[in-house]
């Protein structure tokens, strides 16, 4: 009985200490096991960002889970509906001061695994639209301003598929009060002074800087960039990604809307620069925005200086907050009796919104496989370490993609991307094989690929790739299917149009009224 899993010390506040505390808690409170404490200290003196965050549909199963009412949700944390990414400037540069642009979204109206449409789009089937357009009611969704539902839609349901831009510090606070007040969570504010490593390499304690010692079976790092536990304390090695992802700064404004009437955006907008991109999230009282780049390409000051200009108002009194980090992951993410979750795990640029999914998954198998008892450690770290290391990389893998693909030209940022030598070999064989073959559901046969074969084809059709289709058979069958499939689209848009409030005025019915509970 020595070895039985009694306490859970999990170091690190912010949404990923905070989502796990609560999702674990909330798990063995539904199991009804033998107790198990989970405990989380944090630091009272680590300041929030707040730049705004980006989430995947995934989180409203997370959201369900813990029993927290959509509604509340949306007006705790100034959320607001997320359809998916557009891309702008991202296929070239601008051209005679025009933009261009494309939606990876979050609703086709049909499976690709069923049926790939896109071969039938390359070949002309659905006419002269873009491949989203052709696929998808959403692209019209989110260019008109409206929203996924409308007041009467079931809390988590919609019309359209959606997720959330949330204030990530306000998100912390709301999954801190569940966990404690809801789930039975022990909270400690402290510094962690000192971190006690045994013979055998597995973490015996911690030391708080009051001197309080807290002892635990198993330790969960949600330190952050510190990595106090398995980086600084376990000496987990950081495998360093800056050859193939190359931005390590960034910096961010919350520039408010002009009135609080003035449109939300329904997607996160990414518009390419001559040295990275730059992120405008749409929250409900103000558009977070950040400007993604590589110092080796510019300075931190050009760099404030060119959000400032994209912001489009007056933003001299607004602070600018600077940034820096280092992309990659550890070696391993979970090593004898610890396991590190978000930051702590690994880092990559936010312009997929991956970082919360990646802690939801996290949680997900960790609630999943938990170990009852120590002797268990060793087959689960396996798998664990084995499933991160291939969603970390299936991760950097896409985003490279976007870079890869690009025909901007307009300086050796965006030429040093498209370099052999940076671009990972999964990633070159796969794009090979795609120029003369459609993309396949056996291209995507892993069951945590955290990117779909829909996603993959937003981007890839959206940035312009060709694939050769001379060899491609195209039944009379499957043209006049395909050709359906599209017109059944086409019948939908206007149906869909008529049914959806705009973003902003199903935001402020939500300050008033609640979405039905199922």
């Amino acid at each position: 009985m020595q070895n039985i899993i009694k306490k859970i010390l999990i170091v690190g506040g912010g949404t990923a200490g905070w989502l796990t505390a609560a999702r674990l808690a909330k798990h063995f409170k539904d199991l009804a096991v033998s107790p198990i404490e989970v405990c989380l200290v944090e630091s009272a003196n680590i300041p929030t960002i707040g730049v705004g965050e980006g989430t995947w549909p995934t989180i409203r199963d997370t959201l369900k889970a813990l029993e927290i009412s959509e509604t509340e949700f949306i007006n705790s944390c100034e959320a607001t509906f997320k359809q998916g990414a557009k891309f702008v400037n991202w296929k070239h540069e601008p051209t005679d001061g025009q933009d261009t642009y494309y939606h990876h979204l979050f609703t086709s109206l049909y499976d690709p695994w069923d049926f790939n449409l896109a071969p039938y789009w390359s070949k002309g089937v659905a006419g002269d639209v873009s491949y989203a357009e052709a696929v998808s009611m959403q692209s019209e969704v989110c260019e008109a301003g409206l929203a996924p539902k409308s007041i009467s839609t079931a809390q988590y349901e919609g019309l359209q598929g959606y997720a959330y831009h949330l204030d990530a510090a306000k998100f912390a606070a709301l999954l801190q009060e569940k966990a404690v007040n809801n789930f039975g969570v022990r909270h400690i504010i402290a510094d962690i002074d000192h971190v006690s490593v045994g013979d055998e390499g597995a973490i015996e304690h911690v030391v708080t800087s009051e001197g309080l010692t807290l002892e635990a079976d198993l330790f969960i790092d949600c330190s952050g960039f510190k990595s106090m536990l398995l980086g600084n304390a376990l000496n987990v090695p950081f495998i360093d990604l800056s050859d193939t992802l190359f931005v390590n700064r960034a910096v961010a404004l919350q520039v408010p809307y002009e009135n609080e009437q003035a449109p939300v955006a329904c997607e996160t907008i990414s518009t390419a620069q001559s040295e990275g991109w730059i992120w405008d999230i749409g929250l409900q009282s103000r558009r977070g925005m950040g400007f993604v780049y590589c110092d080796k390409y510019l300075t931190q000051e050009e760099a404030e200086k060119r959000l400032r200009k994209y912001a489009g108002q007056d933003t001299s009194k607004i602070v600018a907050k600077h940034l820096s980090f280092q992309v990659g992951y550890r070696e391993k993410f979970w090593h004898k009796n610890c396991v590190a979750i978000g930051l702590s795990a690994a880092f990559v640029e936010p312009l997929e919104a991956s970082a919360i999914f990646l802690v939801e998954a996290a949680v997900n198998m960790l609630c999943d496989k938990f170990p009852h008892s120590r002797s268990e450690f060793n087959f689960i770290e396996k798998q664990f370490n084995d499933s991160f290391s291939f969603r970390w990389n299936k991760t950097i893998e896409f985003i490279k993609m976007h870079y890869v693909l690009s025909n901007r030209n307009d300086g050796p940022f965006w030429q040093d991307n498209k370099r052999e030598q940076s671009i990972p070999l999964g990633l070159q064989e796969k794009l090979n094989h795609w120029r003369t073959n459609p993309l396949s559901k056996y291209d995507f046969s892993h069951a945590f690929e955290p990117f779909v074969m829909d996603s993959y084809q937003y981007v890839l059709y959206g940035m312009g790739f060709k694939t050769d289709l001379s060899r491609y058979h195209f039944s009379d069958k499957h043209l006049k299917k395909a050709e359906d499939m599209f017109s059944a689209v086409t019948k939908y848009k206007p149906i869909v149009h008529q049914k959806l409030p705009t973003h902003r005025e199903l935001l402020n019915k939500l300050k008033e009224y609640s979405f039905p509970k199922v």
